[in-house]
């Protein structure tokens, strides 16, 4: 889908007084209300939420496996022990043992979580990520909370008490749900990404509306309420900055540079476990929190779809899917390979550069093919991958969804990667990364359909 039909809900009264053209021109074609049901990019955004205690689902009461899930184990057998230290608490021990680096921490400072009342420019709320879990920390705060991806449920959510206990102990906070399951995270438990526009003190102007963002949106479009280190070239953005009711900008760098090294001139950062807001891990966690919200939904979708199959043949042995099932396979798996493969991405007009050491960890990880290639290598001139496929297809979640879920997805994914698809959106994704992509693949995905060759047109 056209990325440009996620609008915030009103036109800023003044556009003009705070940004460039581009963001004038998003501004003048917005249309959402703050914290209302955004309108979203995927046709899922227009589907109801799903019941998620239906019998094909149970997730308030279903056996987890997500990474909270396993910690509190380890916690109990005596496995891992949490460090206490004044400050952060048990933060930095953490994110050790579910191995989530801190070079990944994004620091929001809008007042945009139920925390909001210890939030602002100056006690900003830090946030770090991996490939499963998201952990968020604010300085003075009496919890840590944890977003994990257990990779049949979706996103379970947590707390921990910065209390010194023996030993401590993640909650399971489902009153999270309130806020996690709304069209804007397509109708499951999930996490997403707002730009905003923060007043003075970091509560969002809601007369200003707000942006839902992913790898798809506009880079002018991202960040408002959000501090931003690293380049970004002559590429504009919400970032750094607050504004009035009128809508005029007031950056929090005056008189500097607009990219901002570190954090160290904006508040004190003694107490955080980096000075940095790093811009490549911001638009990296934008691409994964959509991503797995998408695994969620299609896997959801799928299960259900396979009950109600089974409920209507449960006087047959072997049942096929009904035609409702197939439609379902067949449109969760267009927009799940759409999104993997980045076909609707922004592009970059001017080169990225983080400053936190976010981008060269994470690309180390691989897994890498025999020519030392990997789905989490940069590019950050053009896009943001070199070889534009979600890292994420590694992951638990993708691997957990229902078998003729993955295979409807691989056949979509070959019918675009072997250059069968003609449909002219998918022109941007060349012969070259076509190739590179399914040689990658072919060498790292465990499971890869046989039919993943060579690709010559």
């Amino acid at each position: 889908m056209n990325s440009r039909k996620n609008l915030p809900t009103n036109s800023p009264k003044n556009p003009a007084a705070y940004a460039s053209a581009e963001i004038r021109w998003v501004a003048l074609i917005a249309c959402a209300i703050f914290f209302a049901v955004a309108a979203a990019f995927a046709d899922f955004s227009r589907a109801p939420a799903i019941n998620y205690d239906h019998p094909a689902i149970q997730y308030t009461n279903h056996t987890l496996n997500d990474p909270g899930y396993q910690l509190n184990l380890k916690l109990q057998r005596g496995e891992v022990h949490l460090k206490y230290e004044p400050v952060q608490g048990y933060l930095r021990s953490v994110l050790d043992a579910l191995d989530v680096p801190v070079e990944s921490q994004m620091v929001v400072f809008s007042k945009t979580s139920f925390q909001a009342e210890r939030i602002s420019p100056t006690n900003p709320r830090s946030l770090f990520f991996n490939d499963s879990v998201v952990v968020g920390w604010v300085r003075g705060g009496s919890i840590i909370e944890f977003a994990a991806e257990d990779p049949r449920q979706g996103m379970i959510f947590y707390i921990l008490s910065q209390k010194l206990t023996d030993p401590p102990r993640l909650s399971r906070d489902v009153n999270c749900l309130n806020c996690h399951v709304s069209n804007s995270s397509l109708g499951v438990p999930g996490t997403l990404m707002r730009s905003v526009f923060p007043g003075a003190d970091g509560a969002p102007i809601r007369a200003l509306g707000d942006y839902l963002t992913d790898d798809r949106s506009p880079l002018a479009q991202r960040w408002g309420g959000w501090y931003v280190t690293g380049a970004t070239g002559s590429i504009p953005h919400l970032g750094n900055s607050v504004f009035d009711k009128a809508g005029t900008r007031e950056p929090l760098l005056a008189n500097q540079s607009p990219d901002l090294k570190s954090l160290q001139s904006k508040f004190n950062t003694t107490a955080y476990l980096t000075p940095y807001s790093d811009v490549v891990a911001l638009m990296v966690f934008e691409h994964e929190m959509h991503m797995m919200n998408l695994f969620t939904r299609v896997g959801w979708e799928v299960r259900m779809a396979q009950y109600r199959d089974d409920e209507a043949d449960s006087s047959q042995v072997t049942s096929s899917p009904s035609a409702a099932t197939n439609r379902i396979l067949r449109d969760t798996s267009r927009e799940l390979v759409d999104y993997m493969l980045f076909v609707d991405e922004a592009p970059l007009t001017s080169k990225i550069q983080g400053t936190s050491g976010f981008a060269e960890k994470f690309s180390s990880e691989g897994p890498r093919d025999s020519q030392g290639r990997s789905l989490r290598q940069f590019d950050l001139e053009h896009r943001l991958m070199r070889y534009p496929c979600s890292y994420m297809i590694y992951s638990d979640a993708f691997d957990a969804l229902p078998d003729e879920a993955k295979d409807a997805v691989y056949e979509r994914m070959w019918k675009i990667l072997s250059g069968e698809e003609k449909e002219k959106r998918y022109a941007r994704l060349t012969l070259a990364d076509r190739q590179a992509i399914v040689e990658i693949l072919r060498d790292t995905k465990r499971r890869l359909p046989a039919y993943f060759q060579g690709v010559i047109r």
